[in-house]
């Protein structure tokens, strides 16, 4: 695969964490305009979720390890729910196992030009 290609799946979850992360921010607007704790704290979650999307679609390579961290932040909140533990806990396996593949390694590696 020509390293200047940006790989399916990379765009597939930076448009996936871009949408999650405004449709989130969206969602719970009405409690960060108050200026509510929790609100403003998922805020931000939110703008994490989309700045990652984000610089994943710019092809920088600490943004895969910023989207592992948002997910890993997800299944710490799961507990002590086993079962959401579990489905974020391969949510989080298969991120990493996408965003570290050869092809996106090389993608995030090689320069653009």
């Amino acid at each position: 695969m020509d390293g200047n290609r940006r790989p399916l799946a990379v765009t597939i979850i930076a448009f996936l964490y871009i949408a999650v992360g405004a449709i989130g921010f969206a969602a719970h607007f009405g409690s960060i305009r108050t200026g509510r704790v929790e609100g403003v704290e998922i805020g931000l979650v939110e703008v994490v979720a989309v700045a990652s999307g984000l610089f994943l679609w710019r092809r920088q390579s600490w943004a895969r390890w910023l989207v592992l961290a948002w997910m890993a932040f997800h299944v710490a909140l799961s507990v002590p729910d086993w079962g959401k533990v579990a489905i974020h806990g391969l949510f989080l396996a298969v991120l990493a196992w996408f965003l570290f593949r050869p092809d996106a390694s090389r993608y995030f590696r090689d320069p653009v030009g």
